[in-house]
């Protein structure tokens, strides 16, 4: 299986980033899971169902420089589960909110990209943490009926309506605490107009951005985190590596006991990966979106 994430698109841009562009003509850079088929470690054994970088590949070569992590048997979840809930998306949400954000129960949340699945678990961990509203933002009726009704969030908003400023207002009368952003652009400056007093605003993706060719649309409100006081600030998953077992282990327990809901876009066959990643720019995806490399591996 692979994960297919929304930076995939940032790192086949010939501009500067945590990574290096992807080069013409190599395999696209992706995370996935696979099984070992032959070992020469003593770290990976034939059968492991094994993560890491895998790339949009049929085969890969683990190495000292390509390390994966064994993936245990007996968590009692399925492979899709485990890449979308325990793999990076699922880490994301509980650094960003936790540590990025330093969230602290009574705050009122917002998350833009809620449907998706670094917002869709965001939402959840700030209800069950103790979040005293959590507000999503997604595109369209559809998505914004599931981000209340399988999500729990108390409310969603439809990016694509007029007034997103004013309805945030109206939604959050008090201020926005905490707005976790996934998607940049507009929707990032509408969030600024309404924070709170002391707000924080944690920078996790932009997904809105990263398919424009020209001047990317510019953020007008971030005078408003000077007069509320506020704090704007990114991140980037890898910073937590030495902590990611803290965080899939709270996480699982969320899932066993049912109080973290997901859902998998699941795509067949490795030909079909570029289709997989588009779907998140056209919003065609419901929560994780997954390619199905080799649909006979199954970890339960």
């Amino acid at each position: 299986m692979l994960s297919i994430d929304p930076t995939i698109r940032t790192w086949m841009n010939d501009a500067p980033g945590y990574l290096a562009p992807i080069e013409i003509g190599a395999a696209i850079r992706s995370s996935g899971a696979g099984v070992v088929v032959e070992s020469r470690s003593d770290r990976y054994r034939v059968g492991d169902i094994v993560y890491g970088m895998t790339n949009w590949q049929e085969w890969v070569i683990a190495d000292e420089a390509n390390r994966f992590s064994v993936i245990p048997s007996g968590l009692g979840l399925d492979l899709a589960t485990v890449m979308n809930v325990l793999g990076v998306t699922g880490i994301t949400a509980y650094f960003g909110l936790l540590e990025v954000g330093e969230f602290r129960a009574g705050d009122v949340v917002v998350v833009s990209g809620a449907a998706g699945a670094t917002g869709s678990v965001v939402g959840q961990l700030a209800k069950a943490r103790g979040a005293a509203r959590v507000v999503g933002i997604a595109g369209g009726p559809d998505k914004c009926a599931e981000v209340v009704e399988r999500y729990g969030f108390d409310d969603c908003l439809d990016y694509r309506e007029s007034g997103l400023s004013r309805r945030l207002r109206t939604a959050c009368p008090s201020g926005i605490d905490l707005y976790f952003d996934n998607v940049g652009g507009e929707v990032l400056d509408a969030a600024l107009a309404a924070i709170a007093m002391r707000g924080r605003v944690v920078l996790c993706g932009a997904i809105s951005q990263y398919n424009e060719s020209g001047d990317r649309r510019g953020v007008a409100n971030t005078s408003m985190l000077i007069m509320r006081r506020g704090s704007m600030r990114g991140f980037i998953v890898l910073d937590y590596l030495d902590r990611y077992a803290e965080a899939q282990a709270a996480l699982a327990t969320m899932v066993h006991d049912g109080t973290l809901q997901h859902r998998e876009h699941l795509v067949a066959g490795l030909e079909h990966a570029p289709d997989a990643l588009n779907l998140l720019f056209s919003g065609g995806n419901h929560g994780k979106t997954l390619v199905v490399v080799d649909e006979s591996v199954s970890l339960v």
